[in-house]
């Protein structure tokens, strides 16, 4: 990478790395997170045409801890799902796997309480109608896949699967992450190490090494503003017991993110480790034809339908906001006007990717040859981006040239 030396204190602590001077705005954004916006630790990273033209990090790996470094990484929660929809694609790509085929012609134990006609494509656009389980979760669930495997192919659907969507937080771990492992003969952590992080050579991991400990930063969880607005998502998690949005926030066993246990798993919707580094150097062949540096991930039928938008709704079964998916990466969403606070995450049209709970994101952005990564360690409160992500996006296109996201998408 060549382009400026970075390194600027903040009263969280120095915020270092190296930036092509046309995307100077990013930096001030960044250090602007550090200075209003309580940010304790973080990286940023963007490539353009592969080549990496931000990665600057700075703060603290904990709020009174040693210095973020370099290397430093973080459990990116839901950023997971772009991994292990990616991989998925890869298959699809192979011939191993039919985004029309019955899930039962993979599964033929799925094929039972409702879900017999799931096709593939439903699993990946959240429509296959199983957002979470109803059986209370063991302590440790999460942690044991085999287990969670058995709940979810015994689970009634919640709906015809196909005829609505409502994100399957968790249970995408398993609904998708079951297929990898049926059409490739390989768990998907080690599919994802072998086909993906492994030859691209960048640091991301579904299912944790201990050797990796010393690097993870714990993250901060945060507290609902006592003065915030009841949302829909809100009223249903505190008083409707059967519904997706309770089940999903509640009925977890117990599941620490922050424990040992719960970074060695493999939990493909949800405990991925890596930096805006890694998220960044995962999209980067994505935005550039499907291959980079001597590595194919896919071909180009297979990456043009990575990004069109597949299942779209007003009133998501789960997070009762609007949603926009494509094939198991969202697109851009705009809920500025629906008066739920942190419920966006607005990128170009062209964009997808996947949010991460309390804030972080990685993205392809194809038109542009643009990937983008941002991992932190304080969570922030809401549904998807919160201002200290949204801000390094926006910071981004107008590096570009884009002048407005007001019609939902960033536009020249």
């Amino acid at each position: 990478m060549s382009g400026t030396k970075i390194s600027i204190d903040t009263p969280a602590g120095k915020v270092e790395g190296m930036c092509d001077e046309k995307f100077a705005g990013v930096v001030d954004a960044f250090v602007e997170n550090f200075t209003t916006r309580d940010e304790v630790g973080a990286n940023v990273a963007i490539t353009i045409e592969g080549e990496t033209v931000v990665d600057v990090w700075g703060g603290k790996k904990a709020r009174d801890g040693d210095a973020w470094a370099e290397d430093t990484v973080s459990i990116v929660f839901s950023c997971t799902k772009g991994a292990t929809a990616l991989c998925a694609h890869m298959l699809v790509d192979q011939g191993k796997l039919d985004l029309n085929a019955k899930v039962a012609d993979y599964w033929p134990e799925y094929a039972c309480n409702g879900k017999e006609e799931t096709t593939v494509a439903m699993m990946l656009d959240h429509s296959a109608g199983v957002p979470h389980v109803r059986p209370k979760v063991k302590d440790g669930g999460y942690n044991d896949y085999e287990y969670m495997v058995g709940l979810v192919e015994k689970e009634e659907a919640f709906w015809v699967p196909g005829t609505r969507n409502g994100y399957h937080g968790v249970t995408f771990a398993w609904t998708v992450g079951e297929l990898v492992h049926r059409a490739s003969g390989k768990r998907l952590g080690k599919f994802f190490a072998d086909e993906v992080a492994g030859p691209l050579g960048f640091d991301f991991w579904i299912g944790t090494p201990e050797a990796i400990e010393p690097r993870v930063a714990d993250m901060i969880p945060t507290l609902p503003d006592a003065d915030a607005p009841m949302t829909r998502f809100t009223e249903a998690v505190m008083t409707d017991p059967t519904s997706p949005a309770h089940l999903f926030l509640l009925n977890g066993g117990g599941f620490n993110f922050n424990s040992r246990e719960a970074h060695a798993a493999e939990i493909g919707s949800a405990n991925g480790i890596t930096n805006g580094r890694g998220l960044a150097a995962m999209y980067a062949p994505l935005a550039n034809g499907g291959s980079l540096n001597g590595v194919t991930l896919v071909g180009a039928e297979t990456l043009s339908r990575m990004g069109r938008v597949s299942m779209a709704t007003h009133d998501d079964a789960t997070l009762l906001v609007p949603s926009r998916f494509a094939l198991g990466f969202m697109k851009s969403m705009d809920n500025r006007a629906c008066g739920v606070p942190d419920a966006s995450a607005i990128m170009s049209d062209a964009a997808f990717g996947h949010v991460g709970m309390g804030g972080s994101i990685g993205f392809a952005d194809p038109s542009n040859g643009m990937s983008f990564g941002y991992n932190m360690n304080r969570m922030g409160v809401g549904i998807l981006l919160n201002d200290r992500g949204q801000s390094l996006i926006d910071a981004a296109y107008r590096s570009l040239g884009y002048n407005s996201n007001a019609s939902g998408c960033w536009t020249v």
